[in-house]
C-alpha cells in the first residue's frame, strides 16, 4: 500500500496527504506534519469520555451555548496539524468553525482522557499545540491519578486553574454553572 506523502521528507505531510490516507481501520493524527498511529482506545478510556461528552452535552444544550462533539472528528488547525481530541465544545461565538467534514480552526475546549499510549503527546505535544492554536481551555483526564486537570491559555501558555481529585466537584472556569462529580465519571 502507498502512503500519500510517503516521499515527502520526515515531518512534511499536509491536511491533503492525511485526508487522502485509505481507510484502513486505523485512526490517524498529523503532528507537526508526522503521521501519529491512535491505537484503539480500551473500555475505560471510552466509558469516561462518553459520560464527560453526556453531561457536558446536557448542559450546553440546555443553555444553549453550542455544539459538544467526540472523537474520532477531525480538528484541522493548519495544514501540518489535525488532532482528534477526546470531547470537544465549540461555542456559539465560534460556531464558523464547524463544517460538514471536520473543524477548521480552534475550538473552545478539548478534552483527552489519557491511555497509557497517549500520556506523552496529550501531556506535551498536543498542550502545546492546542496553545499555539488559541484553544482557550484543555482538560486532561488522568484515569490513573483520578484527577482532571483544568488549563487556561493566558498569553498563549497554559497555565493550571485546577486539579481536581477523585472525592471532589470539577467546577470549570468555562461553565460555571456546571459541575462534575469526578467519582461518578471516573471507573474503578
Amino acid at each position: 500500500m502507498s502512503i500519500p506523502g510517503a516521499d515527502a521528507p520526515r515531518g512534511r505531510l499536509t491536511y491533503a496527504d492525511y485526508a487522502s490516507l485509505p481507510d484502513d481501520g486505523r485512526r490517524y493524527q498529523l503532528v507537526e506534519g508526522e503521521l501519529v498511529v491512535m491505537a484503539s482506545p480500551n473500555t475505560r478510556h471510552q466509558l469516561v469520555v462518553g459520560e464527560i461528552y453526556y453531561r457536558l452535552r446536557q448542559h450546553v444544550d440546555h443553555l444553549r451555548l453550542g455544539r459538544v462533539m467526540v472523537s474520532p472528528l477531525d480538528v484541522v488547525l493548519d495544514d501540518r496539524n489535525v488532532l482528534q481530541p477526546d470531547v470537544i465544545f465549540v461555542s456559539d461565538a465560534r460556531a464558523g468553525i464547524v463544517v460538514p467534514e471536520n473543524l477548521q480552526g480552534a475550538p473552545d475546549l478539548c478534552v483527552e482522557v489519557l491511555s497509557p499510549g497517549t500520556e506523552r503527546i496529550d501531556r506535551l505535544r498536543k498542550l502545546e499545540l492546542y496553545a499555539r492554536f488559541g484553544v482557550p481551555h484543555y482538560w486532561i483526564v488522568d484515569l490513573e491519578a483520578r484527577t482532571i486537570e483544568e488549563y487556561l491559555l493566558e498569553r498563549e501558555v497554559y497555565r493550571v486553574r485546577s486539579v481536581t481529585a477523585l472525592d471532589e466537584e470539577f467546577r470549570p472556569a468555562l461553565f460555571p454553572s456546571w459541575s462534575l462529580a469526578i467519582a461518578s465519571v471516573l471507573p474503578a
